[in-house]
This record gives structure tokens, C-alpha cells and sequence, in this order.
């Protein structure tokens, strides 16, 4: 493991981290839009994340079967942001513009399928993440001066 290799993986970590505060902002910023350019209302959108594997691992974790253990790995990064396709809560207005026109729906307004409360969690604990990960960086930056401090001495 190199030198900088806890510095490589803590920033792709705050990289991640803060693509899904964007997310999450767009998502709390659109919690009320039932109309969009595709058509119907907003919906919330994920980041799916995936770990960067390290191709020549050189060392084993302990207590994980061999088979499954790829090592250390190289951090975090996005697969992809992916739509939430549930249908969002629906609202009887038959006066608002957005109203469904026709069936068993008509005159129910859907809403986007957001909920306030679980985004701001998740924006919560994007932040948390976004921090111990830059504790890892100042921890690392640290290890690094002191390393330099013995060997001068």
C-alpha cells in the first residue's frame, strides 16, 4: 500500500459524498413539482454507488472467505443516478392545472414521491460521511508531517 493510497480513497469518498448532497438538494428542491419536461411529476432520483477494485491486491482482510476478499480496494464511485419510478402521493384538486383528466384518477394531482424526512436524513448522513472523510485526509496528512519531523531528527 502506498504512501498516499488513504488520501486516494478518502477523496474519492468526498467526491461521492458530495454528488449526493447535489442529489439530495435537486430532490428537496423539486419535492413539490408535478410537472416536468419529460411529463408528469418529479421523481427522486438515487445514486448507486460501486467500490473501485484493487486489480493485484496485496493484502488479505481478516475473517472474510478468500474467495470474496479483492482487498483493500481504491475507494468509492458512482454506477450510476438512477429515477425512482414509485408512484408519488395522489392529492384530490380537480381545479389545479396538473389534475389527471381521465379514469379511475381524475380530478388527483400526483405529487412528487418524495419525502422530506428520509431526504434530509440521507443528506445527514452525506454530510457525516463527507467529514470522516476528510478526518481521514487530515489524519493522513498529519501521519505524513510527523514522519518528516523523525526523520529530520
Amino acid at each position: 500500500m502506498g504512501m498516499f493510497n488513504s488520501i486516494n480513497i478518502a477523496a474519492t469518498g468526498m467526491s461521492v459524498e458530495r454528488l449526493r448532497t447535489d442529489v439530495i438538494s435537486n430532490n428537496i428542491a423539486n419535492a413539490s413539482t408535478t410537472r416536468t419536461p419529460e411529463g408528469g411529476a418529479f421523481k427522486k432520483s438515487m445514486v448507486v454507488l460501486e467500490p473501485v477494485a484493487s486489480e493485484h491486491p496485496t493484502w488479505r482482510m481478516p475473517f472474510v472467505d478468500a474467495d470474496q476478499d479483492t482487498g483493500p480496494g481504491k475507494g468509492v464511485r458512482v454506477r450510476t443516478i438512477s429515477k425512482d419510478t414509485s408512484q408519488g402521493r395522489l392529492v384530490y384538486d380537480p381545479s389545479h392545472p396538473d389534475a389527471i383528466k381521465s379514469g379511475p384518477n381524475a380530478g388527483y394531482v400526483e405529487y412528487p414521491n418524495v419525502n422530506i424526512v428520509n431526504e434530509m436524513v440521507d443528506l445527514i448522513s452525506a454530510s457525516r460521511a463527507y467529514e470522516a472523510n476528510a478526518t481521514v485526509v487530515q489524519g493522513a496528512k498529519e501521519m505524513f508531517s510527523s514522519a518528516l519531523d523523525i526523520g529530520r531528527s
